[in-house]
């Protein structure tokens, strides 16, 4: 059985804004605590995969030198280009286009911010990695430090559920969830 546990990066300096992955904003003091905090309990990892973004990547390279643990860089996990978005609050958005605002949150397939990558190539790109991660650890246990459009697109593949209803589910920072392919599929675990 091959495992993933799925790690949200924690709080990253600069305030609540999106940030896909035109943003590479730096983990601060209390992210790297969140982090810390996320994995406390679990040490059974064999593998680190990580987002080439530094919100995620910072710690990942940390903890899996701690723990003497192969790591790989994935461009695949990175987070979704929120385009005329990036960098921006949701106040801010919401605040000058609420119709646009609320279209997004009903329908994130045909209602992208101006510039944003397509939400059906971005699902693409990161089943394709964690479809990756099961293939070449059949029987490992693998931390991912990553986003939570990846994390959300984990919950998609896992439930086969449509990819307009995104944005409706939501991890805090360093929040968790477990993936678990066996014979009867992918499976989602919510608590570890």
């Amino acid at each position: 059985m091959s495992t993933i546990d799925l790690l949200r990066h924690g709080e990253p300096r600069g305030g609540v804004r999106y940030r896909g992955d035109g943003v590479d904003d730096p983990l601060s003091e209390l992210g790297w605590a969140q982090m810390w905090a996320a994995v406390a309990q679990t040490s059974d990892w064999t593998h680190v995969v990580t987002s080439p973004l530094r919100r995620c990547r910072d710690f990942a390279e940390v903890i899996a030198k701690r723990s003497d643990l192969p790591l790989v860089v994935d461009p695949r996990l990175r987070e979704v280009g929120f385009g005329s978005w990036e960098g921006r609050r949701h106040d801010e958005i919401r605040d000058a286009d609420p119709q646009a605002y609320v279209a997004f949150f009903r329908d994130a397939v045909n209602h992208r911010p101006p510039g944003a990558e397509p939400l059906d190539r971005f699902y693409a790109r990161v089943r394709e990695g964690i479809l990756a991660i099961f293939d070449e650890h059949p029987e490992g246990h693998v931390l991912l430090v990553c986003h939570l459009g990846v994390i959300r697109s984990a919950i998609a593949l896992a439930l086969e559920m449509p990819l307009a209803t995104f944005y409706r589910m939501h991890t805090p920072y360093a929040g968790r969830i477990r993936l678990r392919r066996t014979v009867r599929g992918i499976e989602l675990w919510l608590d570890q």
